[in-house]
């Protein structure tokens, strides 16, 4: 089976918008992972509750193939004193876009879509459930480090990662 990785160009990462609605109910998540991160549209109906939820959808082709959600200080606080950090949380690619290198790729991206749009913002954050040992792997290519802090999260124990913007 002829298995390609997508070159970066075809790969971008937009703020949620309303057109891409009929995609998202469509998004589909594996039962495994499923037990770590919930699915876009849950996501987006906290991101319109709370304004320092910004709902980010991964494209690939102008197809949504992934989502994240960057959240503020409400969110950090809970992992970090760093008030000028920004957690990443429910990062997930559609299991139909899974075994592209899509999730690395927008990891990747994701600094410099930091930058450009949380300016202030030195840090990204993120909690991974000790279980998902992809993702973790996932998180360490990408530039995240782990330095050992745990957690106690909704669904077990949390390793927080940093990958720092400067």
């Amino acid at each position: 089976m002829f298995n390609s990785l997508l070159p970066t160009n075809t790969i971008s990462l937009q703020f949620y918008n309303d057109q891409y609605d009929d995609q998202l109910k469509n998004y589909f998540l594996a039962d495994e992972h499923l037990k770590f991160t919930g699915l876009p549209i849950e996501n987006i109906e906290k991101c319109v509750i709370e304004a320092d939820r910004h709902a980010i959808l991964i494209l690939s082709n102008n197809d949504v193939a992934g989502f994240f959600v960057l959240h503020g200080w409400d969110g950090v606080r809970q992992y970090s004193d760093n008030k000028n950090a920004i957690l990443l949380r429910a990062f997930s690619v559609d299991t139909n876009f899974q075994g592209k290198g899509i999730a690395k790729h927008s990891l990747n991206l994701l600094p410099s879509f930091v930058k450009a749009n949380f300016p202030k913002r030195d840090e990204i954050i993120l909690g991974v459930n000790h279980k998902n040992i992809t993702a973790q792997h996932v998180y360490l290519k990408s530039g995240f480090i782990d330095k050992g802090i745990r957690v106690m999260g909704r669904k077990g124990e949390l390793f927080i990662m940093h990958m720092d913007l400067v």
